[in-house]
């Protein structure tokens, strides 16, 4: 806002925002949000287009938001509450473009979250559409869900299990253990899905070499599964590991966390494609860590990146050049812990308190889990697992 202008303490550091004279700017600004959204046509393609990345695919938004709030999130934090968009709008959009389009892409970070998931799902599966939904949440996975998806062509799926370990899952908050994905995994197979991507990440707080194992184990465990289904088929699927570096984000609980340096990232990920090796029908993914270097820059930087932006447009996406031409000093942004630093996005009051995060971090240092209330009554047993 041209209300407001950055300051900067003398060794170049942000140093919060002020109000320019006569400007009428109360601070903090708070998140816009709407508390319902039945009155709200849901997000979806409007101009259907081979030219981009999607193709001529309808993407329609079921559902917004997620209360599981895993402390890496941005998306989990943000989005709350979680809001469903009207199923019968939902299906009068994809009735309507049907013509344009052969494949419908649902936009959510938990499918289930929608009361009319399945009745959602059998009308666009009557309609001829494929459907591709986003990376699934476990309780997700229910057999309808899964039969659907598979009866309308669909032979993958995506989870993300984030990490190989219990303990590790704890830290971040992702309230699901093994023994759960694993049972998951059965189900999806035995459905007749016959491919499964994962995402796992690295770079995690207190990660050690034993959490990179824990993946490659899984990951056995999982393919395991999927053999004993595919055998009697005669086919055999694939199992796509897609494996990313945490990348701090603002408005979570890792916001003050430094990226992990760039040749430990590199060492795990070559530890990782070394554990992964001998796997058949197992292939892993492991994001550079110079695409995260720059990701993590659009994330942790303040307005000064601007024009690191700016400039990456004109020149063609060289990102090196336009940080080397700005003179931003990058490492500066990246590699240090910002607990009790001024934050440039302290600016935005988007419902959680600073307090709650520097609480959940504490907890994710101690790897005690955050149980949503509906998962706290539906899994009173995982109650004893924590410290």
């Amino acid at each position: 806002s041209s209300d407001l202008e950055p300051q900067y303490a003398a060794d170049g550091a942000f140093a919060g925002h002020a109000v320019v004279a006569g400007a009428d700017a109360p601070l903090p600004v708070l998140k816009a949000a709407v508390r319902t959204t039945e009155a709200l046509d849901p997000p979806a393609t409007s101009i259907f287009t081979p030219d981009t990345e999607f193709g001529s695919r309808l993407l329609v938004e079921v559902v917004r938001g997620c209360a599981n709030l895993c402390r890496f999130c941005w998306a989990g934090y943000n989005y709350l509450p979680v809001r469903a968009f009207p199923a019968d709008r939902i299906l009068e959009l994809a009735e309507r473009s049907r013509v344009y389009a052969q494949r419908v892409g649902l936009v959510s970070i938990a499918l289930c979250d929608h009361p009319d998931i399945e009745r959602i799902l059998a009308r666009l599966h009557e309609l001829g559409y494929g459907i591709s939904p986003a990376s699934l949440r476990l309780d997700d996975l229910t057999e309808t869900i899964l039969r659907t998806l598979q009866a309308s062509g669909e032979r993958s799926v995506t989870i993300a299990p984030e990490t190989g370990s219990d303990r590790l899952r704890r830290v971040i908050n992702k309230t699901v253990t093994n023994e759960e994905i694993l049972d998951r995994a059965e189900l999806i197979f035995a459905s007749g899905i016959e491919n499964l991507k994962l995402y796992y990440m690295i770079g995690l707080p207190t990660e050690t070499d034993e959490d990179l194992v824990a993946i490659r184990d899984l990951t056995i465990q999982i393919r395991d599964r999927m053999l004993r289904h595919a055998k009697p088929k005669g086919r055999i699927g694939r199992i796509v590991g897609s494996v990313n570096p945490l990348i701090p984000k603002p408005g979570t609980a890792y916001q003050w966390l430094a990226l992990e340096d760039q040749a430990e990232t590199t060492r795990k990920a070559k530890r990782l494609h070394a554990l992964m090796a001998d796997l058949d029908n197992v292939y892993i993914n492991v994001k550079s860590e110079r695409h995260s270097y720059y990701q993590a820059l659009l994330s942790l930087g303040d307005q000064r990146v601007a024009a690191v932006i700016e400039e990456a447009e004109r020149n063609g996406q060289d990102w090196r050049a336009a940080v080397k031409t700005t003179g931003i000093d990058v490492d500066g942004y990246l590699f240090r812990d910002r607990h009790g630093a001024v934050l440039p996005w302290d600016i935005i009051d988007g419902g959680a308190k600073a307090a709650f995060f520097e609480s959940e971090y504490q907890k994710a240092m101690r790897a005690e889990w955050t149980l949503p209330a509906k998962r706290a009554q539906e899994q009173p047993r995982l109650l004893p697992m924590l410290p």
